[in-house]
């Protein structure tokens, strides 16, 4: 079943297994893979970061209850089944038997109620909204089984266990302690097919194979590493010379990318990302001018040529985004307010507005994610420039961004989100005023507040009908779009390209972020 019409099913037991997508032949065991990661993260903390690097080594490491099919159709990890009452209200899932974390401590039904009741409910910002907003009681139940009571019906809640949004951790390591400080957010435990076994600052970050892994025979791999090379020229080079085995879109420049998808000698797939579908903005502060002038932002959309970025700062790997919702995520419609480039209007917007000139000399926070967010954020300074802003960027790393948009320390920044596959999950909570919290880079950081827009948004996720949603999603996005609530610019067509030898890289809908334990090295 899809859609809203999962939860009126009684006590329906989903239980898909998690076969690869290619599985033509034996797959091999042992061999050493080479990853990138680009930035070096903070932290890998998953859960407690969301940033796109602890996702990304983070997945190898720690798991979820849930995986998705690149069909959004969902799948047993930790759980191998769950079922959904009639009235849509419990949740109930039953957890993989003989499960231990990396230390050989047992995994429990006390891990998940604590990370998803606990950890988490406080941590991270989308769980946190889901659980404050929906979950009534998550309780250990008998035979090995988590319980999930809702306090009204959520139509979105079957896509919420997905790696990153629900990951689970160990509750031995981290009850009572402070969470922000915990050594394991450096050397993290976790029941996933690859151990944490070391991180050399500046050279790359290593994992080895969980001889215990719950799934029979997996991983087939031995050893992860993760490279941390400091350009994008260096990590394409990095892949001509089989140093490295994947690349993603981020990992090297557009044209890059392009020259090597079009060789013989390697693999491609744009698939993977259908969970994630990642949707790029930018963030203006609206808590003071000029940006809480709607006239401002409106001239600011149309000063950008968002079909130029895609085409020449993304190089074609990505598309002008049209609203708040990607056009490959649930709900999306086109029919809402579009702002077509027009440096003249935009000119007309900045006058009409009456804002003081001095508020437009504004600081713009780059996102610390390669040359490219660089060059973006030049292209956006100049464009500026052209109807009477005075940008200053301001340089950071990644611990330095995250910081400064958790604390709201920024005029306007760059940022990119993941959607999860339906708008309640990945695209309210920007949104929401129940939302509008420090210590977060992924929360309502501008500060945006519409009652109709809070009103809309939870009719739509409370829906019962599919068709009801829909119409609240549509309004909801029409309204945002005329309120310019935040300057969206594109969305991201990722692509993994790999070589040959490297196989069943991307079995789930969040590809090579997930735990590669169907993935194997031909030799």
């Amino acid at each position: 079943m899809t859609g809203l019409s999962r939860r009126h099913f009684s006590a329906a037991v989903l239980a898909a297994s998690t076969m690869p997508l290619h599985a033509a032949e034996p797959r091999l065991r042992g061999g050493v893979l080479n990853l990138i990661a680009q930035p070096e993260p903070a932290t890998l903390a998953l859960g407690l970061n969301l940033q796109a690097p602890t996702i990304y080594i983070g997945g190898k490491i720690f798991q979820g209850l849930l995986t998705y099919s690149e069909k959004l159709e969902p799948r047993p990890s930790l759980a191998r089944s769950w079922a959904v009452s009639a009235d849509g209200l419990t949740y109930t899932f039953t957890l993989q038997d003989n499960v231990r974390w990396h230390d050989g401590q047992p995994f429990t039904a006390e891990d998940v109620v604590f990370s998803a009741g606990t950890l988490l409910r406080e941590a991270h910002p989308r769980w946190r909204l889901i659980h404050e907003t929906y979950v009534a009681e998550v309780a250990a139940g008998p035979g090995g089984t988590v319980v999930f009571r809702l306090k009204k019906p959520f139509s979105a809640f079957l896509y919420a266990f997905e790696l990153s949004s629900l990951p689970i951790l160990p509750k031995h390591v981290y009850a009572g302690t402070d969470y922000r400080t915990n050594p394991a957010n450096l050397a993290p435990v976790g029941t996933g097919p690859f151990k944490f076994k070391a991180w050399r600052r500046g050279q790359h970050i290593h994992l080895v194979r969980n001889e215990d892994y719950w799934k029979p025979e997996r991983p087939f791999i031995d050893e992860i590493y993760f490279r941390i090379i400091p350009d994008a020229a260096s990590r394409a080079i990095a892949f001509d010379r089989g140093i490295v085995d994947v690349l993603r879109s981020g990992d090297a420049e557009g044209f890059e990318i392009r020259r090597i998808v079009a060789r013989p000698n390697v693999i491609s797939t744009t698939k993977g990302e259908e969970m994630y579908a990642p949707h790029a903005f930018l963030q203006m502060n609206l808590r003071r001018p000029p940006f809480d002038s709607k006239l401002v932002r409106k001239a600011v959309m149309h000063a950008l040529d968002r079909t130029f970025i895609a085409r020449n700062i993304w190089f074609g790997w990505a598309t002008p985004a049209r609203g708040a919702v990607s056009s490959s995520t649930r709900f999306y419609t086109p029919d809402v307010p579009q702002y077509a480039y027009d440096l003249k209007l935009a000119k007309d917007l900045l006058e009409r507005s009456g804002v003081d000139r001095a508020s437009l000399r504004i600081r713009l926070l780059p996102l610390p994610y390669g040359q490219q967010w660089d060059r973006l954020a030049e292209y956006i300074k100049q464009q500026l420039a052209q109807i009477g802003f005075d940008v200053t960027i301001q340089a950071t790393d990644v611990a330095g961004w995250s910081q400064a948009v958790s604390d709201w320390n920024f005029d306007a920044a760059l940022n990119y989100t993941y959607q999860y596959g339906d708008p309640a999950l990945g695209v309210a909570r920007h949104y929401l005023s129940t939302n509008i919290i420090k210590g977060t880079p992924a929360a309502n950081n501008h500060g945006y507040a519409n009652a109709e827009a809070d009103r809309l948004f939870a009719e739509a996720a409370g829906a019962i009908s599919e068709a009801s949603a829909r119409e609240a999603y549509a309004k909801v996005q029409a309204l945002l779009a005329d309120e310019v609530a935040l300057g969206w610019l594109f969305e991201m067509r990722s692509v993994v390209v790999s070589r040959p030898a490297a196989r069943d890289l991307v079995t789930t809908a969040i590809g090579v972020s997930d735990a590669l334990d169907e993935a194997w090295i031909a030799r």
